[in-house]
């Protein structure tokens, strides 16, 4: 078992431009008391908590991330699809950065932004003094500043139109991360899970290209260590080790199998 991380009192997004390798798990099914606890006991940067495929509510998300403060385990959020009000929800909960899925283009990507961030910079409503700002006092520019130095903005490129334009979409400022959404990709390539084919992996290389250029973070879930290694070694600096119901069900099957080949 690993320890907690290190320089946990940087934001996360600091530690990105720093060169850090964040890892962690997305949240589908184990929305529990402990959940971030766990996580840090074996070293996890972040969770990612799903409410675009998952059944949980705002309560839920809220109740998660205040269970990650004090732990160096960052929360953050992919909300259901694009709207203003599922971005302003979960930051004012507590999130420390939104996952957008199927971010088509940089008019996209420019909107997402300012529903991340407050006025001048932005359209973010304000709500001070309640569970992001941790219900503390203090003066409003200070708080507008460390949210502004804390939330990542991340866009998942998974569709054609995102690969299309991923370029233009990394060039938006405030866009942190482009994450690949490999499977929803290959749906709409219409090549449904094949990691291999050429038209996949040539996208895979445009959005690893495009991060490059304009000094992103190329991030995906890996599966397995397999996954991790050569992902890694196409560019990708932010990974998410599976989900959890695959995590349980991989350590029960083992166990399971373990026993049984007693005979």
């Amino acid at each position: 078992m690993t320890a907690a991380p290190a320089s946990t009192d940087l934001p996360l997004k600091q530690r990105l431009k720093n060169g850090h390798v964040p890892v962690g798990t997305m949240v589908f099914e184990f929305f529990v008391p402990g959940m971030a606890q766990m996580a840090r006991a074996v070293g996890a940067d972040f969770l990612m908590y799903d409410t675009e495929h998952s059944g949980v509510d705002i309560e839920a998300i809220k109740a998660q991330c205040a269970a990650c403060n004090g732990t160096g385990v960052v929360p953050l959020v992919r909300v259901p699809g694009f709207h203003y009000h599922f971005v302003a929800r979960a930051l004012d909960a507590g999130a420390h950065g939104i996952m957008m899925p199927m971010v088509a283009d940089a008019e996209q990507a420019r909107t997402l932004v300012s529903w991340s961030r407050y006025p001048p910079l932005g359209r973010r409503g304000a709500a001070f003094g309640v569970a992001h700002d941790g219900y503390l006092p203090g003066a409003p520019r200070d708080k507008i500043a460390a949210s502004a130095e804390r939330t990542l903005v991340i866009a998942m490129i998974e569709t054609p139109e995102g690969v299309a334009n991923v370029d233009a979409i990394a060039a938006v400022d405030g866009v942190d991360v482009l994450w690949l959404g490999h499977f929803d990709l290959t749906n709409f390539m219409g090549i449904a899970g094949e990691f291999e084919h050429p038209d996949y992996l040539a996208a895979v290389d445009r959005i690893v290209a495009a991060a490059r250029r304009h000094g992103k973070t190329a991030a995906v879930m890996s599966g397995d260590d397999a996954w991790a290694r050569r992902y890694h070694g196409l560019g990708f600096r932010m990974f998410a080790c599976g989900l959890d119901v695959q995590l349980f069900q991989r350590g029960l099957a083992a166990g399971i199998g373990a026993v049984r080949a007693l005979g």
